[in-house]
């Protein structure tokens, strides 16, 4: 039997047929390739989101922790109420920008070069101050400020160390007394003749709010609502009743007395003139050894 070649009509509808599945099987590749660009990239931004996330739990509080140490040392033994602590109500870019200075024991985190060594200082002046972000006008930067050592202007000078400049406010409140009866003030110290407002208070309450960073598109943060692009962390640090008192009935640390001999018994009812004596005649009495044998 004689095989007939296909007519030309027939080749036509062969090619036609052809190219359907092809715009068929181009289109599929696309729509799976549209998957795959939508799927990476909300792999992509969940990843930079719970990294912001971390970023900003892990610098707030840090640096609530530093500023907590720092106040934990606060010295105030031997220095006038007025110069123990001040807080400056501040607004700056329409944000809470507050600042807080007093003396602390922390070691000083700068070194002083002196000859051949290098000294820091068991007291130095420390503030925290928030300043305007100079290449983002809706935040602020925040720092540290360190003087080293003590001098007659404890509030003023020293070094900047910068810790975070996408702050969205640095609060500051002080609680003059114990308990929530009292409102709390946004100043404290800045007038040396209000008794009211001079010393240490009850405790001071601080609170830092962080805009997230993005971490390689700003667009990114589009797909965060505005409430959840902050993080706010608050901090409330109380004083010693004993570092509250009055100018004058501040304990002073004191060296203690030498313990008495261990072959001197003391009699508690004797008065200071009494003990005198008997330490007198301690003193001149027969220092040889004690009879009988050891245990």
């Amino acid at each position: 039997m004689k095989h007939r070649e296909p007519t030309e009509r027939h080749v036509t509808e062969l090619q036609a047929f052809t190219l359907v599945e092809v715009l068929i099987a181009v289109m599929i590749m696309g729509m799976m390739l549209m998957s795959i660009t939508k799927m990476l990239t909300a792999v992509r931004t969940t990843r930079d989101t719970v990294h912001n996330i971390q970023e900003s739990m892990l610098a707030g509080p840090a640096i609530l922790d530093q500023i907590e140490r720092d106040l934990a040392g606060i010295l105030v033994m031997d220095r006038p109420l007025a110069l123990h602590l001040r807080v400056t109500n501040r607004i700056d870019l329409g944000l809470d920008a507050d600042r807080i200075d007093f003396v602390s024991t922390s070691n000083s985190m700068d070194w002083l070069a002196e000859g051949d060594r290098f000294l820091r200082a068991d007291y130095n002046e420390v503030g925290f101050c928030a300043r305007p972000n100079k290449d983002e006008d809706q935040f602020l930067e925040l720092y540290r400020r360190e003087g080293f050592g003590v001098d007659d202007e404890p509030f003023t000078g020293g070094k900047y160390q910068f810790l975070h400049d996408r702050v969205r406010a640095f609060d500051i409140e002080v609680l003059a007394r114990d308990g929530d009866e009292d409102e709390p003030l946004e100043e404290w110290g800045k007038n040396p003749e209000d008794e009211e407002t001079i010393g240490l208070p009850a405790a001071v309450r601080i609170s830092i709010t962080i805009e997230l960073a993005p971490r390689l598109l700003r667009e990114q943060l589009v797909f965060l609502d505005s409430d959840k692009r902050t993080v706010t962390y608050t901090r409330t640090v109380r004083f010693p009743e004993a570092l509250r008192g009055e100018e004058g009935t501040i304990p002073y640390l004191t060296i203690p007395a030498s313990p008495a001999a261990p072959n001197a018994p003391v009699d508690d009812t004797l008065d200071g003139n009494q003990l005198q004596d008997r330490g007198d005649q301690l003193d001149t009495g027969d220092r040889s050894a004690p009879t009988g044998n050891p245990k």
